[in-house]
């Protein structure tokens, strides 16, 4: 078997989040699918980190193993590398996925490999990670930009500065229970390196009102929870003080507030160099699935 790592992304607007779910389109689900159509074996995902329906992915990753068999015959005649008549078989797939029972496949662009690359069995997409940096876009306006609507949230114009005060005690180790939807067993202590707010002046994002959030990781709805945090302080309904007060009570209660998916997008997932990928998985399975030892 060869690990392959797949980098990609994504428009999450109509898939029911990453994982896949019976009756439901998700990124995994679409990804697997065209993934067996092209190795012609089953194959398992495994993600750096799985995204709420309607979040998107500008810069995602995966590993999957593929059959040495499977993996040679690729290229078939052509002069392409496996690596390259993969990007291109399984692109191919993609485009047509989502056609209407009966009815001719349409093109859709909703998920793009960008990289597949041959890596050792130590890599693990999930656990070799070094940290995932999450951007949270809000368009607040007065003529809101009509291109953004679908990966921003559009709100009453909100006080920045009193946000990035709010979220300074944020920064750090700390256990976010009351900013998690905990899971039995594991752990809600993450270490939050940077929450950044601030109005890009250039490039795609000019004018918008943006949450820039890097963790070593970020358990289940801890992005859009801090920011549906920060956002009730920007509006003046919460003091600066809130969001400490929220963490320090480590309790998910009915005062949180959890900020709409589609304004999210994961933009990065940072990896060590090679030779320290299994300590790297070794130390985060340590951590996030026993951490009580």
């Amino acid at each position: 078997m060869k690990r392959i790592r797949i980098d990609l992304a994504y428009d999450g607007t109509s898939f029911h989040g990453w994982a896949a779910q019976p009756g439901l389109r998700t990124v995994e689900g679409t990804l697997t699918a065209a993934l067996e159509t092209v190795l012609r074996h089953e194959v398992k995902l495994t993600v750096a980190g799985r995204t709420d329906a309607g979040v998107h992915a500008s810069h995602q990753v995966a590993h999957v193993d593929v059959e040495d068999e499977a993996w040679a015959r690729l290229p078939g005649r052509s002069d392409r590398t496996p690596e390259q008549a993969f990007l291109t078989r399984v692109s191919g797939v993609l485009a047509r996925d989502g056609g209407e029972a009966g009815g001719p496949a349409r093109l859709v662009t909703e998920v793009v490999l960008s990289g597949a690359t041959v890596v050792s069995q130590d890599f693990d997409a999930r656990f070799s990670a070094l940290g995932r940096a999450y951007r949270y876009r809000i368009d607040d306006r007065d003529i809101p930009g009509v291109f953004t609507r679908h990966i921003a949230l559009r709100t009453d114009a909100l006080d920045e500065r009193a946000m990035m005060i709010a979220g300074a005690d944020l920064l750090g180790e700390h256990d976010f229970l009351s900013f998690c939807k905990p899971r039995e067993g594991a752990t809600t202590i993450r270490t939050l390196r940077k929450l950044a707010v601030s109005r890009p002046e250039l490039g795609p994002d000019a004018g918008l009102l943006v949450v820039d959030l890097e963790a070593d990781a970020f358990c289940h709805s801890m992005v859009r929870t801090i920011v549906g945090t920060l956002i009730e302080v920007g509006r003046g309904k919460r003091p600066v003080t809130w969001p400490k007060e929220r963490l320090e009570q480590q309790s998910r209660d009915r005062g949180v507030i959890v900020a709409p998916a589609h304004g999210l997008t994961l933009e990065m997932v940072d990896y060590p160099d090679p030779q320290r990928y299994a300590e790297r998985a070794e130390m985060a399975r340590r951590v996030r699935e026993n951490p009580l030892t």
